[in-house]
Parts: C-alpha cells; sequence; structure tokens
C-alpha cells in the first residue's frame, strides 16, 4: 500500500508490491531521524516508509513550522551538506513525549479508520 498525504488528515492509497515496514513507529526511540534539516527529515521519512508515504514539501514545511511553534521541534541554523543554510530540527523532551503519546493513540485511531471503511450502507 503506498500513501500519498495531501494535506493534515488526508490521504489516498494507491497499491504497490511493497510489504509493510515491520515496526516503523519506534523512528524517535531508535534516534533514526536526530538532527536533520526539513528536506532531509522528507527523504528519511520516505526511505523509513519504503517509498509509500509521500508528503508534499509545502504540507511538510507548514507542519515543521507548527510543530516547532508548539515547543516539540527545536530548530537550529546551519549548513547543509551542499553548503547552503538549512534548518536543522531535533524533537524537543516534549516533542519526545508527544510522539509517544500519539503512538500509544495510533491503534485506536486504525480501528476507527477501519471501521468507517468498512462500514456498510446498512450501518450508515
Amino acid at each position: 500500500m503506498r500513501t500519498r498525504l495531501f494535506g493534515i488528515g488526508e490521504y489516498r492509497h494507491w497499491q504497490t508490491s511493497r510489504p509493510p515496514p515491520r515496526d516503523s513507529r519506534n523512528i524517535d526511540s531508535q534516534g533514526c531521524l536526530g538532527p536533520l534539516h526539513g528536506y532531509g527529515i522528507l527523504l528519511r521519512i520516505q526511505q523509513i516508509s519504503g517509498e509509500r508515504l509521500e508528503i508534499p514539501q509545502g504540507s511538510f514545511y507548514i507542519a515543521l513550522y507548527r510543530i516547532e511553534h508548539t515547543g516539540w521541534l527545536k530548530g537550529e541554523w546551519g549548513e547543509s551538506e551542499n553548503n547552503r543554510r538549512a534548518k536543522f530540527c531535533q524533537l524537543t523532551p516534549a516533542g519526545s513525549q508527544q510522539l509517544r503519546s500519539e503512538t500509544e493513540k495510533w491503534p485506536q485511531m486504525t480501528d476507527v479508520v477501519n471501521a468507517i471503511l468498512r462500514a456498510t450502507p446498512a450501518q450508515l
């Protein structure tokens, strides 16, 4: 299954032959993201998802901005591997706590979405 996000909370699916990831929910606890610049984070998410999750840059940068302004991300300006000015982001302790909280809620959310998608006309 390939998922492309079109905006916050919006998604569409395409079938692919790739199997689902073994466990991509523990990204932060494994330190896979570390401090990366915005585009690096975007590429890392796509890599971890096996190219099944595509996030448009415009939506992604808006989300990064909002997350930083909630105090869940800390951004510092630096130089990228291409010698360009880039903002490097890392989860704050509050951001790590929020990620753990959201990760714990994820199975409930998938149950809700599955119930909606499997609903028959008689149930509606």
